[in-house]
């Protein structure tokens, strides 16, 4: 059976990832949350979904049915839009990021971790792009932001910060760690036979 052209190069973008070596800036996105981390955090995302274009027009229509002037929103809203989560990283008004692990190219986010490093920002590293998207209304998003949260939740937000400071801002080990670089299994037993080649013909010299 001859597969379709996209299954082929999906199953060789995939032996050359695991072929070759990654460096650390972009391996780091491997170590995403783990299942129950990320539903935490999801659980406290949600709670701050942005609204609608839907509910915006029908909170705009309400005001202006009323005659009253349009009241300021006060409501803290999960921030998107890679350019928009920049500037609050850099002006330290995201208390918490979010970055997706499955964007194409990587290089759009390989340097965000790196910024929130240096602005002391916590950040953690999500699985999937969809994931975020769906909490701010969108098919995709790469990274998002929360700038705060209410007295209720945040207990909650701030063992999520110890996390993200624990497992990613602070984890010295994961900027060092290189990956890839595993070789197929003929490979690997080429090479084991190799040097069990070597071992016998050392023990046999130094027998002699």
């Amino acid at each position: 059976m001859k597969w379709p052209r996209y299954v082929r190069l999906q199953r060789q973008k995939k032996i050359l990832q695991t072929r070759l070596k990654v460096p650390p800036s972009i391996n780091q996105f491997n170590r995403s949350l783990r299942r129950d981390q990320l539903n935490e955090l999801k659980s406290l995302l949600s709670k701050y979904k942005p609204l609608t274009k839907k509910q915006k027009q029908d909170a705009i229509a309400k005001e202006a049915k009323s005659g009253d002037a349009p009241a300021v929103d006060g409501n803290i809203y999960l921030q998107f839009g890679l350019n928009h989560v920049t500037h609050l990283i850099e002006k330290k008004g995201a208390k918490l990021v979010a970055i997706a692990a499955d964007v194409d190219p990587i290089e759009l986010v390989v340097w965000l971790p790196a910024l929130c490093r240096k602005m002391e920002v916590p950040y953690v590293i999500v699985g999937s792009k969809a994931l975020l998207g769906s909490l701010v209304n969108q098919k995709n998003a790469t990274c998002v932001a929360l700038t705060g949260v209410r007295r209720e939740d945040l207990q909650k937000f701030q063992k999520l910060q110890s996390t993200a400071k624990s497992q990613f801002n602070d984890n010295a080990e994961a900027l060092r760690t290189w990956g890839g670089g595993i070789m197929g299994l003929k490979t690997r037993t080429k090479l084991r036979l190799r040097e069990e080649v070597k071992l016998a013909a050392k023990i046999a010299k130094s027998s002699m």
